[in-house]
């Protein structure tokens, strides 16, 4: 294993080591995440057709808004012990703390994403499991890009005082292909994809998942400094 991978490795370990000592935020974004799935079937009420075919785009926008409450905390608690110095103090390739916090963001939303799914299933009257692997790819490519742009726009506004109000509003122009393209294929699964429109989406979610990566490791040395 490389130093950057060790080091990346080391700092995820750590935060969720934080996370399973305290676990009151993820009992809290649990908790705004099944309201949110069930403000959405209450507004709607009893069609249950018009609920299983807005089903994919109600799912991923409760995932994005509970999600943005735990990016919001990706670079907080070091700010506020004074950690993020020591961080950049360490020896070795700084883009290893983009890493790790971006590894500790997937695991975070991944576990919400094993509550929200079948809670949504209930809801909403959608047999996801008849599309398992399909979704899963779909979900997969979708919380990676929101992790990784996430996680770069929380190390940039995490030394401003209005933080919680910039963090949105940076990040949901940027996620607007991430959210396009996850919402479409998961539509399309659902619909049995019978034009192959799945193909297109699940095509324009790897690109712009690559281009992030990409651009977030490389200037996430500059954000760090600023």
């Amino acid at each position: 294993m490389s130093a950057l991978a060790r080091r990346a490795a080391a700092i995820l370990w750590k935060d969720i080591l934080s996370e399973t000592r305290t676990r009151q935020g993820f009992t809290a974004m649990l908790s705004f995440a099944a309201l949110v799935l069930f403000m959405f079937s209450f507004a709607i009420g009893v069609d249950n057709d018009l609920l299983g075919r807005l089903a994919g785009g109600l799912l991923w926008v409760a995932i994005v808004f509970t999600g943005t409450l735990s990016l919001g905390r990706t670079f907080q608690n070091e700010e506020l012990a004074g950690g993020t110095r020591l961080l950049r103090l360490y020896p070795g390739d700084v883009r290893a703390i983009y890493l790790g916090k971006l590894a500790g963001n997937l695991v975070v939303l991944a576990a919400l994403e094993v509550v929200l799914f079948p809670a949504a299933a209930i809801l909403y009257g959608v047999d996801f499991a008849a599309q398992a692997g399909p979704l899963l790819l779909v979900a997969a490519l979708g919380t990676f890009g929101f992790s990784v742009i996430g996680t770069f726009f929380s190390a940039l506004t995490v030394h401003l005082r209005a933080r919680e109000l910039l963090l949105p509003l940076l990040l949901f122009p940027a996620l607007v292909p991430v959210v396009l393209a996850s919402v479409g294929a998961t539509e399309a699964f659902l619909a049995g994809d019978p034009l192959g429109r799945a193909t297109g989406w699940l095509r324009l979610l790897a690109s712009y998942d690559v281009i992030l990566f990409v651009v977030c490791v490389w200037i996430f040395p500059v954000v760090l400094e600023e």
